[in-house]
């Protein structure tokens, strides 16, 4: 089961900053910070206690790090899959290599491009034989700081997200993980290559271990930012005015869903607590629960890097990150917020745009087919 930092539901509860706590999605523990939080009263309680007057300097360092943590330096892996530099290997060459596709032309990498953010900056995802999908493709870099994947939390690791596109008609559309199997098991350096990264194994070459190598890739695409120097004690990696920013969402609220590693992504929240969204009847986690109560509940996005992954929301509806910033302000907060306002929230998410490892932007070198390989399909 892979582990996830458990969001603190008070200020006073949050863990270390480097630590991150085992979490599922199956739990959903914390999933409105409380129960009453599905009504908008935590963050009403959260402008009740946070001083009206916006902190600077040390205390603002302060308080930051009593709702946010910075990234670690590795994630943690789940005991039945391990990080490993031959596992890592493995599962960036399938993350890039559009085989794992009927039509042999869509990779992870297509839809969750590392060099755009982690995403393909569409509205919805284009995918077999030019279906789009329901929903925008969330950014894959941070994405192991979260309770769970997907926008409704339906894949509670990793490993087990990684499976759903491969098979999805509307996406991949590999018809069964045994054409998958057949597909890799007729390049001789795939079949080498799964022995080294599963040593040991009887059958290396596996669906779970297709999922596990991908995994095992993913959670090394951590990008720390300057806000993670904000938190770890250099004051200066902020401007002044994302300073002021950062000051502006803790006092109106924000914080009651962006918080934690991943400023989101630890929690569940309804999306129109102050009013309708107008674009989408889209009614998110219920459709996995079937819950009355989880009716237009989403996994709260993660702002890191959100300034490169328009557009935005569960239906990439909005392509303005300011537009989106207003939205959220009058929707979950009930707030009108000024052009001010708008413009300084923006500019402290600018100092959430991380570094994504070198390595990772590096092309795989992928193995060539053989004339045993299945042939890609069109129909």
């Amino acid at each position: 089961m892979s582990q996830q930092r458990q969001i603190p539901t008070s200020f006073a509860d949050a863990p270390p900053p480097d630590g991150l706590e085992t979490r599922t999605a199956g739990q959903d523990r914390g999933r409105r910070c409380a129960s009453f939080l599905s009504g908008g009263v935590f963050a009403l309680l959260l402008l009740a206690m946070w001083p009206s007057a916006p902190s600077h300097g040390a205390d603002l360092m302060h308080d930051a790090n009593g709702v946010f943590a910075p990234l670690p330096d590795a994630l943690p892996a789940p005991p039945d899959n391990p990080t490993t530099p031959a596992k890592v290997r493995l599962g960036k060459m399938l993350f890039f290599d559009p085989r794992l596709s009927k039509s042999d032309t869509i990779s992870c990498n297509s839809c969750h491009g590392l060099a755009t953010g982690g995403v393909d900056n569409l509205p919805t995802s284009m995918g077999h034989l030019a279906q789009f999908g329901p929903r925008n493709a969330p950014t894959v870099l941070n994405a192991g700081v979260q309770i769970a994947q997907f926008w409704d939390g339906r894949a509670a690791t990793l490993e087990e997200q990684a499976k759903g596109p491969i098979l999805n008609p509307v996406e991949m559309a590999m018809p069964d993980a045994p054409m998958v199997l057949s597909r890799l098991s007729t390049i001789p350096e795939y079949v080498d290559l799964f022995k080294q990264a599963f040593p040991g194994e009887r059958d290396p070459l596996n669906y779970d271990n297709v999922a596990k190598s991908i995994a095992a890739f993913e959670r090394t695409l951590l990008t720390p930012s300057r806000f993670d120097q904000f938190l770890r004690g250099k004051s200066a990696a902020l401007s002044p005015e994302e300073k002021e920013g950062l000051s502006l969402v803790m006092q109106k609220g924000c914080i009651a869903c962006h918080n934690g590693v991943g400023a989101g992504g630890g929690m569940y929240q309804k999306f129109g607590l102050q009013g309708r969204y107008e674009y989408s009847d889209d009614k998110g986690r219920y459709n996995v629960t079937k819950k009355e109560e989880d009716m237009y509940f989403f996994k709260v996005p993660m702002w890191r890097n959100v300034t490169r992954t328009a557009p935005y929301f569960h239906d990439g509806s909005v392509w303005d990150l300011k537009e989106a910033i207003r939205i959220m302000g009058r929707l979950q907060l009930g707030s009108e917020l000024s052009d001010k306002e708008v413009d300084l929230i923006a500019a402290f998410m600018h100092s959430l745009e991380g570094q994504i490892p070198d390595e990772a932007l590096k092309l795989p070198n992928l193995p060539a087919s053989t004339m045993a390989t299945p042939r890609p399909v069109f129909k």
